[in-house]
């Protein structure tokens, strides 16, 4: 072989040699960060926007508490849950899935969790001019409770005698209407749940969801919330789950 083709030869066998570790590593490094984009972005929980302004609700619920609640309480929830998740067998699963065996896990997943359920449901059982309940739904009311008047008076005892933070809850358990409360962020589809079922209407009755306008009225709070209750929501849910 010539001189100058034998070195041309090993000049781009060298080249080579140096070339293939570094792109290899490249591609690897590219591929490593293009798998864990996507699973972030599978497993990763997110704050749902609203369907309605702040200011929508009222005089029920005011501006402030509205962007406050949304934006920082519930989005703490969202955050928190997903750094109680990262890297655990919980990754993937549904909301519904980790509620329904959140026995199993940590307390962070738990309250964390149950707050971003919590709240995805409260944000969408709620309109301006809320209306009443028909239909089957208003059958089953009846037929639970005798009358929508006198589900309004449990329920509200039952948001109204929850000690310290939690919610009250009119939920689907076996085909029938029931009412509970739960403590913290608890819900009735947790498999820790007094009475369990599957949730179509509840009401936040933790001091930030009414102080900065009732402060400690949570009655007057409890009592006028049934104006901006979205029945059309509500009985979409219990179709559902009936």
């Amino acid at each position: 072989m010539k001189r100058r083709n034998f070195l041309s030869a090993v000049g781009l066998f060298t080249a080579a040699a140096v070339a293939s570790p570094v792109t290899n590593t490249l591609n690897k490094f590219n591929q490593f960060n293009s798998n864990t984009r996507r699973n972030n972005i599978m497993s990763k929980f997110e704050l749902p926007a609203l369907p309605y302004s702040y200011d929508s609700l009222e005089p029920v619920i005011d501006k402030m508490t509205m962007e406050i609640h949304h934006t920082k309480h519930h989005q703490a929830y969202v955050t928190n849950l997903n750094k109680a998740i990262e890297g655990t067998e919980m990754e993937g699963k549904s909301l519904e899935q980790l509620m329904s065996e959140i026995s199993k896990y940590p307390a962070a997943v738990r309250n964390n969790g149950g707050g971003h359920f919590n709240h995805s449901l409260f944000w969408t059982i709620m309109k301006q001019g809320g209306g009443n309940p028909s239909g089957a739904l208003l059958d089953a009311i009846n037929s639970a409770f005798n009358s929508v008047d006198e589900m309004k008076e449990k329920f509200n005892n039952a948001a109204m005698t929850r000690f310290g933070s939690g919610w009250a809850w009119l939920s689907v358990s076996g085909g029938k209407l029931v009412i509970s409360s739960t403590p913290n962020q608890d819900n009735p589809l947790m498999d820790v749940a007094d009475v369990k079922g599957t949730p179509v209407l509840g009401l936040d009755v933790w001091e930030h969801a009414y102080y900065l306008k009732y402060q400690n009225r949570r009655a007057d709070y409890c009592g006028n919330w049934w104006n901006i209750v979205n029945w059309d929501e509500v009985a979409k849910r219990f179709a559902q789950v009936k």
